[in-house]
């Protein structure tokens, strides 16, 4: 797996505000771990785009600004409801000896046959839970379709990953394909001007009783 540098900042004074913080161009996290001190920090977007904007998952070598490198991976981001922007981040410490549970990409590989048959990939589950050694993360999770046809999917039970512990059920379904969507076709609508025959012809028989009548 691929390791990233995140350089960040102590954050001396607790005290201080979150949205000051990210007024100032910093980005307010924390950095914890078992065995290990909690560390408030912030960091710049800039820093922290490389491992928040991708689709494998990367170990974080942590650069802090008194000297001390720590190895960690992303837990936690809070994105802001409205502007979409990351307003918080949490780091989790890494032990060589301590399994770590995460959450794993999902990478689809090939082209269903289903497709060239008319069919539709439905990418249904993106994220695997995981848990293993930090030495055993695997960035992404590579799944083939190539042999899929129209109606066959894919689940969580058919995945083998070495040294890595799935805890997601295993029916759980990863992708599938669908049959096309058959279109169909609205009723013909009446032309203007075109009218039932029938209507004059009742309105003649009523004409017919009403002279039987007066004879």
């Amino acid at each position: 797996m691929s390791e990233i540098v995140v350089d960040a900042k102590i954050r001396e004074d607790i005290r201080k505000k979150a949205k000051n913080i990210r007024k100032e161009g910093y980005i307010p996290g924390i950095f914890y771990g078992h065995g290990e001190e909690n560390i408030p920090i912030q960091t710049t977007l800039n820093s922290l785009r490389p491992v928040v904007f991708t689709k494998d998952t990367h170990i974080i070598n942590l650069k802090l600004d008194n000297g001390e490198n720590k190895t960690c991976i992303i837990r936690n981001l809070q994105f802001d409801p409205i502007t979409d922007k990351i307003i918080h981040f949490d780091l989790l410490a890494l032990r060589a000896d301590e399994k770590v549970t995460m959450e794993i990409p999902i990478a689809l590989k090939g082209t269903a046959k289903g497709v060239k048959e008319g069919g539709m990939v439905q990418h249904i589950l993106h994220r695997l839970e995981v848990k293993c050694f930090p030495r055993d993360i695997p960035e992404h999770i590579d799944v083939d379709i190539t042999d899929l046809a129209i109606g066959d999917s894919i689940h969580v039970s058919s995945l083998s990953i070495p040294n890595v512990e799935i805890l997601m059920d295993e029916e759980s379904t990863i992708v599938s394909v669908l049959a096309p969507t058959v279109m169909k076709e609205p009723a013909a609508e009446p032309v203007e001007g075109e009218e039932e025959i029938a209507e004059p012809e009742v309105v003649g028989k009523g004409k017919k009783e009403e002279e039987q009548k007066e004879e």
